[in-house]
C-alpha cells in the first residue's frame, strides 16, 4: 500500500511537471473586438474597438487558462464619424464616464488541445455579468517573423445589451441582442 501511494505521488508530480502554463501577450494588431445589431431589421450596423491591450495565460497540456483584456472604449470605429460620436455618448457607451471594457475569462473548454469555448465575465458601464465566448476557429503556430508560438482564434457571443444598461433604440425595435465577434492573436512571452 505504502509502495503504491509513493508511485501515485511520483506520477502525480510527473504529470504536474509537465504542466505548464505560459504567458500570451495580445497582438494589438491582430486583435479586435466587432459588435453588430440589426437597424430596423433591415440591415446590420458594425463597428469594433481599435484599442485594446491583455494577456492570456494558457496550459494546453493541463486545459487551462485565463483572458484578461481591456478595450479603450475611445476607440471605437463604425466608418462614420456622426455615428462614432453617438456611440460614445450616454445613449450608448458614455465613455466619458466609463472609458473601458473588460472580459476576464477562466472557464476554458477544449476539444482535443483546441480551445472551444472561454466562459468568464464582461465589465461594461461599471457593470459586470457573466459571459460565454464559443470558438469558431482556434489555432497556434510557430511565428516564422516572430519566431515565437503565437495562440488565437475567431470567438463570438450574443449578449443581451440590457444587461449592461444600454436600453436606447428598444421603443424603436432595435434588437437588444448584439453579436460580439473578437479575432484574437497573442504571442507567447
Amino acid at each position: 500500500m505504502k509502495k503504491a501511494l509513493i508511485l501515485a505521488s511520483l506520477l502525480a508530480l510527473g504529470a504536474a511537471a509537465h504542466a505548464e502554463t505560459a504567458t500570451y501577450q495580445i497582438d494589438p494588431t491582430h486583435t479586435y473586438a466587432t459588435f453588430e445589431i440589426l437597424h430596423f431589421g433591415t440591415s446590420t450596423n458594425r463597428a469594433r474597438f481599435e484599442k485594446k491591450e491583455g494577456t492570456v495565460q494558457f496550459d494546453r497540456a493541463g486545459k487551462t487558462g485565463k483572458v484578461d483584456i481591456t478595450f479603450d472604449m475611445t476607440g471605437i470605429s463604425s466608418g462614420s464619424t456622426a455615428f462614432d460620436k453617438h456611440l460614445s455618448g450616454k445613449d450608448f457607451f458614455d465613455v466619458a464616464s466609463f472609458p473601458s471594457a473588460k472580459f476576464v475569462g477562466d472557464k476554458f473548454s477544449f476539444n482535443g488541445d483546441k480551445v472551444t469555448t472561454v466562459g468568464g465575465t464582461l465589465t461594461l458601464k461599471g457593470k459586470t455579468a457573466p459571459v460565454t465566448l464559443k470558438a469558431t476557429n482556434f489555432n497556434c503556430y510557430q511565428n516564422p517573423m516572430l519566431k515565437r508560438e503565437v495562440c488565437g482564434g475567431d470567438f463570438e457571443t450574443v449578449i443581451d445589451r440590457t444587461q449592461w444598461g444600454i436600453d436606447y433604440g428598444l421603443a424603436y425595435g432595435f434588437s437588444k441582442e448584439v453579436k460580439i465577434i473578437i479575432q484574437v492573436e497573442a504571442v507567447k512571452q
